[in-house]
């Protein structure tokens, strides 16, 4: 199991880090991907897998609530921390036109320059994508022949979304969110059209804690050591075995973000 979403960075994540990490590890999790989600975090998830070498890695990036930050002292420190061999992706980035924290412009603006910045390093691209689907693509496509790979964070699109994105060629990141009775089960329905070569798992922690998860922590915190229930759950509604699936997803992962 190879968790490729987790936000290690998180305050809610001040006063535990190492415990969280090593609890990741007891719960037979091979290997954490900490998000970067602006200069400042993208500077603190690189500190952060170094500490964890061999087991942490992280990403380098601008998300689209953030994206007013984008300008070129950015952009060129960005460029500066992808160079460094725990950083291996670039993101998150993408577009997200639910809240709109920055505008369309802005968020246009950052995703391009980091599709770019992403080609010219032949970088695999961490992708963020809400109620932007038919943008989102119309951007994306022109650089997807310069991209080693793509994979589409916390995938929680429609099924005809769902097809674009594999019709593209893009992996697919799956998270708690199947687990909500509430918002899920219109994904949940979709997990066996994903093909399994295409699969990713995440806890996204420490948000989207299972729903279904039992004993729930205390803290109602969201933690890496829970992705074991995600890839149950998940090869339950895909009838796979959740050994076998753990292994092919980290399999997955790996490859990816070449760390084989």
């Amino acid at each position: 199991m190879f968790d490729i979403g987790v936000n290690l960075t998180s305050l809610q994540f001040a006063k535990d880090r190492p415990a969280v990490v090593d609890r990741a590890r007891a719960a037979g999790v091979k290997g954490l991907l900490i998000t970067g989600t602006d200069l400042q975090e993208s500077q603190a998830a690189s500190e952060l897998a170094q500490s964890h070498a061999a087991y942490c890695w992280s990403t380098s990036g601008v998300h689209p609530h953030q994206a007013s930050s984008w300008n070129d002292r950015v952009a060129e420190q960005i460029h500066a921390l992808a160079s460094r061999p725990e950083v291996v992706a670039i993101g998150e980035c993408g577009l997200d036109f639910n809240r709109n924290f920055s505008t369309p412009a802005q968020q246009e603006e950052a995703f391009s320059a980091q599709l770019a910045l992403a080609a010219e390093l032949g970088m695999p691209v961490f992708l963020h994508c809400r109620d932007a689907h038919a943008r989102f693509a119309a951007l994306l496509v022109p650089w997807l022949d310069k991209l080693p790979a793509a994979v589409v964070h916390c995938f929680t699109g429609t099924a005809q979304e769902l097809d674009s994105c594999l019709s593209l060629g893009l992996s697919i990141g799956i998270t708690g969110w199947v687990c909500d009775e509430r918002r899920g089960l219109e994904l949940r329905a979709l997990l066996p059209q994903i093909p399994a070569d295409r699969l990713l798992l995440e806890t996204d922690a420490p948000y989207l804690l299972p729903r279904d998860l039992h004993p729930k922590p205390a803290s109602r915190r969201n933690e890496p050591c829970f992705l074991p229930h995600i890839v149950r759950q998940v090869a339950a509604w895909r009838q796979e075995d959740p050994e076998w699936l753990g292994q092919k997803t980290d399999v997955n992962a790996r490859r990816l973000f070449r760390l084989v």
